[in-house]
């Protein structure tokens, strides 16, 4: 049996994963997204942590009131490191969300630690954190366009 290499794992997870995530965030479709997660789920932010999946419940009171305030959400992140085997992917990277709402355009700008685990022969978010700020340094459009934002 031929063994994958982690690039090709990495363009599975983009596939199946990612572009989804991207996909389902921005259609601010809360059920698609956290389908993406597993079942139980360590989510950490600068709030805390969360080990009872408040955020997939979050995720979809935050999503009704942007569709109910008629907010655009644009999603866009890359890698920074990305480390992975056969059922384990450990990835860090940078995001940028764009809210549009009347009009009027703000931007958010954060780093995420992302755990992956192929669960059933299926890649599951099991870990999720991120921050808005590195060393007490906000997190701004200068550190996220130090690269491309990736596109499916």
């Amino acid at each position: 049996m031929a063994q994958t290499s982690s690039i090709e794992i990495q363009q599975h997870i983009n596939k199946t994963v990612w572009a989804s995530f991207q996909k389902a965030y921005e259609a601010r479709d809360a059920d698609a997204l956290n389908a993406i997660y597993a079942t139980h789920v360590i989510r950490v932010t600068p709030n805390g942590i969360d080990t009872k999946d408040k955020f997939k419940r979050k995720n979809i009171e935050s999503f009704k009131a942007s569709k109910e305030s008629k907010t655009e959400i644009k999603l866009d992140f890359w890698f920074d490191s990305r480390h992975t085997n056969e059922d384990t992917s450990y990835e860090v990277g940078f995001y940028k969300i764009g809210l549009t709402t009347n009009g009027k355009n703000q931007y958010i700008y954060g780093q995420f630690h992302i755990v992956l685990k192929k669960i059933e022969g299926v890649w599951k978010v099991t870990q999720d954190w991120d921050t808005t700020t590195i060393n007490g340094h906000k997190i701004s459009e200068e550190d996220f366009s130090k690269k491309e934002p990736l596109k499916f």
